[in-house]
């Protein structure tokens, strides 16, 4: 083989793998909803507070690369978040992606009507800093909204 053909197959073997471990950097959606199942189970094993304490530490188990908890209530208060605690508290019910999508609304809508599904809108990655496309899953809990989204 000439040194030219190795160093190229070389180089298309590096960005193979780069892009392999770039793939491995994002949750999948089966992940997502895995993260959400085993959060609802985690809150009616250990009540709210724990529960909520556990989806707020950035290095707890709730936590996986750019997956994360959020927790809501039916009239769009937020009760936990994985990935930033500033909104931990506040009335979100009218907040706005960048496309216009109220996401929260679609949120509690989406738990009402169907007690679980996908919502897909446009949000701040904390992995990359960059507002991306993701698609998150929430699941009607009692009578909270759990969520775990994915960066498309």
């Amino acid at each position: 083989m000439s040194k030219l053909f190795k160093l190229m197959a070389l180089v298309l073997l590096a960005l193979g793998l780069q892009g392999s471990v770039m793939a491995q950097e994002r949750g999948t959606a089966d992940q997502a909803m895995a993260m959400v199942r085993k959060a609802a189970d985690y809150l009616k094993a250990n009540g709210r507070d724990k529960a909520f304490a556990a989806f707020n530490d950035p290095k707890g188990q709730f936590r996986d690369r750019d997956l994360y908890i959020m927790v809501y209530d039916m009239k769009g208060f937020n009760l936990a978040h994985g990935a930033n605690p500033k909104l931990i508290g506040k009335d979100l019910i009218q907040l706005r992606d960048p496309n216009g999508i109220f996401l929260i609304k679609e949120f509690v809508e989406t738990a009402k009507s169907k007690g679980s599904g996908w919502i897909n809108y446009q949000w701040p990655n904390p992995v990359t800093q960059a507002v991306e496309a993701k698609s998150t899953y929430v699941e009607k809990v009692d009578d909270l909204i759990i969520g775990c989204g994915i960066y498309k």
